[in-house]
């Protein structure tokens, strides 16, 4: 994807199984990589972890199945690569607001200057992708990523 400065994509996350593991990486450009835990019943369930992925650290990020993920664009033109486990399902994919405050999560700009797309300020914020049943379900992720090891050995 290509994006302009101050863009924030996210938060997204896909149906497990399959869902889709990311592997994530900027070769033009800098990025604020954002993780959430959104598996019901993990231990680091609602956590935000943040990581800034550029064309200087050349760092990666993998982001595994059951995980949203979402970014914030801080160069014009960035461009970021994802290697995925599965093919885009539209019907399999969801959001959660990234201005839930529940949340927390912080970006280094002012929030008016930040561009969101309509769908991503529409999504339910993750109290409401709780009751709507939306989100993986921590065991439910934990059995797939046992049946993704079996097929390793």
């Amino acid at each position: 994807s290509v994006s302009n400065k101050n863009v924030f994509r996210g938060i997204h996350f896909a149906d497990v199984p399959p869902s889709q593991a990311k592997y994530v990486t900027v070769p033009r450009g800098a990025i604020i990589d954002f993780v959430v835990d959104i598996r019901v019943g993990s231990p680091t369930f609602g956590k935000v972890e943040s990581f800034e992925l550029n064309d200087i650290n050349n760092n990666s990020l993998y982001i595994a199945e059951g995980l949203g993920h979402g970014f914030l664009s801080l160069e014009e033109n960035t461009v970021v690569s994802y290697l995925v486990s599965e093919t885009f399902h539209a019907d399999r994919e969801h959001g959660i607001n990234p201005l839930d405050p529940e949340l927390g999560i912080v970006i280094p700009i002012p929030l008016n200057e930040a561009i969101i797309s309509e769908k991503d300020t529409n999504a339910p914020s993750l109290e409401e992708a709780i009751t709507s049943g939306i989100l993986p379900n921590w065991e439910e992720c934990i059995q797939f990523y046992e049946f993704l090891n079996e097929g390793q050995r």
